[in-house]
């Protein structure tokens, strides 16, 4: 089954659209959560995933936080001016997708969590010795992690249960191999100092993984965020991926 795997929409339906036509034909989509937050079309992020056939999305800290189901408190300043935009820009329809999203889910050989196996919501997977930890709380061969905004594997050696990190190349296929965490990078926001949006395909019967990046129009969203009087913070970080 070839699965296109993304993470960290956060309301950037320019980005969105430009990862889901570079990505082509999938048979299923795995959406790792934070569709809202940070960025200017929010409804419109959902309204797109409300078309995909076959679509698991989970729900991650931002979306947890715009439904009332995280404190707002709980987030940085200009983060939580944001979540107080999408609140008040939410439509109904918007709400209740959120509202209903998963905070983990097992798709065959695969465990699929926003932030971490333990804490699936909140904890930030940044180096080897967190995602050691993290091993034990999933039973799956593959976890699939977003949260961070930075494309990384993590792989645990099962003789001395050591765990190392690579960064991907875009563009490459990697044979995945028992046990790792995997993370995609972020759709709409990346942090890589990579301003194209991040993305993967995976086939579920050979266990290649596609590890791809894509342009997209960021002077247009940067545009609709200065017009909805969003952070200037993270209108900037847009253009060089930080």
């Amino acid at each position: 089954m070839r699965v296109l795997i993304l993470s960290d929409i956060h309301a950037n339906r320019i980005a969105l659209d430009a990862v889901l036509e570079a990505a082509g034909e999938v048979e299923a989509t795995w959406c790792l959560g934070d569709v809202v937050g940070y960025g200017p079309q929010p409804n419109e992020c959902v309204e797109r995933l409300l078309a995909i056939d076959e679509l698991i999305c989970l729900q991650g800290n931002h979306d947890a936080a715009t439904v009332g189901d995280l404190p707002l408190d709980s987030f940085n300043p200009d983060a939580r001016t944001s979540l107080e935009w999408q609140q008040k820009t939410l439509d109904d329809e918007a709400i209740d997708f959120l509202k209903d999203r998963p905070r983990s889910t097992v798709q065959g050989n695969y465990t699929l969590v926003h932030a971490s196996p333990r804490h699936p919501v909140l904890e930030y997977l940044l180096d080897a010795y967190t995602a050691a930890e993290n091993f034990e709380y999933f039973d799956t061969e593959y976890c699939f992690v977003g949260h961070t905004h930075i494309p990384v594997i993590f792989k645990m050696t099962d003789s001395t249960k050591r765990v190392s990190l690579r960064s991907p190349e875009a563009g490459t296929a990697i044979e995945l191999q028992p046990r790792q965490i995997i993370n995609p990078g972020s759709v709409g926001q990346p942090r890589d100092r990579d301003p194209r949006a991040a993305f993967a395909i995976l086939d579920t019967e050979t266990n290649e993984y596609h590890y791809q990046r894509v342009e997209y129009d960021v002077k247009a969203v940067q545009r609709l965020m200065e017009a909805a009087k969003l952070p200037k913070r993270h209108i900037e970080r847009l253009e060089t991926g930080w």
